[in-house]
């Protein structure tokens, strides 16, 4: 098993705060569950980073609860 360093763009830690606060206006609460559950599927990259489908030359993977996805590459050390 390898074990790879996730690093998220500023890009991406904006769209994940628009989502957390499009959330929290929908229902108090779930905009916290939101970004929980997203930064939890990013963390799930440090081991299993590579398995997803590859679209338009990156690494796509799909949030489990929440209608997002995460693309991502892998650049080797």
């Amino acid at each position: 098993m390898e074990i790879r360093d996730v690093f998220l763009l500023e890009a991406a830690v904006a769209d994940l705060e628009s989502g957390r606060l499009f959330y929290e206006e929908q229902r108090p609460g779930l905009g916290d569950f939101f970004w929980g559950t997203l930064l939890s599927d990013v963390e799930s990259l440090i081991v299993y980073g590579g398995i997803h489908v590859k679209e338009m030359g990156c690494y796509r993977m799909l949030s489990k609860r929440f209608p997002y996805a995460v693309y991502y590459e892998i650049k080797e050390q």
